[in-house]
């Protein structure tokens, strides 16, 4: 018997979401004799899976749990941007001063508003991975229930007993914990149950200051709440580019972040209607009081309970299910992708890994995961975005590299937008323009970094980006200046005194 899931608040927005991502009324069909693919979990990964191996042809079997669309639909991606875009509004009224606007004091946040308008977007979108398009329009055969391997050949799901030649596990992954005496007890949130607020917490602490971490801290403390957010490393952002952590470190305590760096949680009480934390850092013993903790600290995948001991496919609870570079796992009949096996947890990079997954599985392919140049972007005001390696990197692998960087405050745009906080930052091989890293700070730097990706996946050297006319204003055109910078470079004392007398020659 399958677990109907509930949401908070029990509203019309989310009504409609649950009747597209789990309807109550939903009744399993009959199964097919044997399926050419089935895939366990309706998250990124399943669902792109499935949608692309049906439009090939394929008989698909599809299995969710709780809710399709997973994590990003659901708990992740767009409720999160959601309320980032809102906090940023917010921000730029406060600050539209600055142009010369004149904004009334003082500017009030309906923060119920602003969190029935995420359940707004968020059901509007669920369309898309609803079980209606996947079931009626892609032809896939969609089961709602616990699913399980059974056999070698076999998964059960809500009674049924459904054939494959291959499966797909791509059950994703859930927030993880971090073990502090006292915080189960005390009680805390995570992105699964942070978007359920209806009002807003005076007094919010933040555990972690990852990409979570930070894009929620800020946002949180744009909308009222008083934040600090608390990270055992010294600085935010580990394992981004160091000058650009030191960029969103300072926007986040300009914006009234308090952070603690070197922190350790000794214990989380609770007392009345608030938790108590006592903390150790650099600066010394503090006891914070807050309404609210929200974990941002890490994931874990999810495998347990799916039987994969039955079907010898080895894992790790903590690092997820083991693949091989074309992401089949340790039983050939079956592969994996997104969070349940990877260790960059992006959306993009579970619809990457689901589509090499289908050409792998049912078409004899030899694509490797190791070939994909995946970016990512904090989406942190300012955003940092990345490809490709770091410097720190770089140094702990002993590449060398040189540098090229050019401050947003050099950019036309930037500066007539007020948004000159930022750089460009380009790593290519020593003594070559081949493209190895970069880092981009700026508001829309997610939007930017793509151009750099291109180049990258493309083999175009950043030489060539002094070819690409780019649009005037736009920020993007600072791409076009490190390529100018690399260009200066090969006019060497030599080459420059060959073109002056060539230019004699001709006078």
């Amino acid at each position: 018997m399958r677990t109907v899931p509930t949401l908070e608040p029990a509203d019309a927005h989310n009504a409609a979401l649950l009747a597209h991502v789990h309807p109550a009324d939903y009744r399993n069909p009959e199964p097919a004799p044997r399926y050419n693919l089935l895939v366990l979990g309706a998250g990124s990964a399943g669902l792109i899976t499935a949608a692309v191996a049906a439009g090939l042809g394929a008989k698909v079997a599809l299995i969710e749990r709780n809710l399709m669309g997973g994590d990003c639909l659901n708990v992740g991606c767009v409720p999160s941007k959601t309320l980032i875009r809102a906090a940023r509004a917010l921000a730029d009224v406060r600050g539209a001063a600055a142009f010369g606007i004149r904004v009334a004091e003082p500017v009030e946040v309906d923060f119920g508003a602003v969190m029935e308008r995420m359940r707004g977007v968020r059901a509007g979108i669920a369309a898309h991975d609803s079980v209606a398009r996947y079931s009626q329009e892609l032809g896939v055969d969609v089961f709602l229930g616990e699913g399980r391997f059974s056999g070698a050949d076999r998964v059960t799901v809500d009674g049924a007993s459904l054939r494959f030649a291959t499966a797909v596990v791509a059950t994703g992954a859930r927030a993880a914990a971090p073990p502090i005496p006292g915080l189960e007890a005390a009680g805390y949130r995570t992105n699964e149950t942070v978007f359920s607020l209806t009002e807003r917490p005076a007094r919010l602490a933040v555990i972690g200051a990852g990409p979570i971490g930070c894009e929620l801290a800020q946002t949180f403390q744009r909308l009222g709440s008083q934040v600090v957010l608390l990270e055992v490393l010294p600085q935010i952002m580990g394992r981004e580019d160091r000058d650009a952590a030191a960029l969103v470190e300072r926007a986040l305590v300009a914006d009234g972040v308090e952070l603690l760096l070197d922190a350790r949680i000794e214990r989380v009480e609770a007392g009345g209607t608030g938790k108590r934390l006592q903390v150790t850092s650099a600066a010394g013993a503090r006891t914070l009081d807050v309404d609210e903790i929200l974990v941002g600290a890490g994931r874990l995948p999810n495998v347990a309970d799916l039987g994969l001991e039955q079907v010898g496919v080895a894992y790790d609870a903590g690092r997820g299910v083991q693949v091989d570079d074309r992401l089949r796992t340790t039983n050939r009949r079956i592969y994996a992708a997104g969070d349940v096996c990877l260790a960059a947890k992006f959306t993009h990079m579970a619809d990457a890994s689901a589509k090499i997954v289908v050409q792998n599985a049912l078409f004899f392919g030899r694509k490797k995961l190791s070939d994909l140049i995946v970016p990512w972007c904090t989406y942190t005001d300012p955003e940092v975005a990345h490809v490709g390696i770091t410097e720190h990197e770089a140094a702990e692998r002993g590449v060398e590299l040189d540098g090229y960087q050019v401050p947003l405050a050099q950019n036309d745009r930037a500066r007539a937008e007020g948004d000159d906080e930022g750089f460009v930052k380009v790593h290519t091989a020593r003594g070559s323009d081949r493209i190895l890293g970069a880092t981009i700070v700026a508001r829309h730097a997610g939007e930017m970094i793509s151009e750099v990706t291109v180049a990258m996946t493309a083999k175009l050297g950043l030489g060539a980006l002094t070819n690409v006319i780019h649009p005037y204003p736009t920020q993007v055109e600072l791409l076009k200046a490190a390529g100018g910078q690399y260009t200066r470079t090969r006019l060497t004392p030599f080459v420059a005194s060959l073109f002056r007398r060539f230019l004699a020659l001709r006078r």
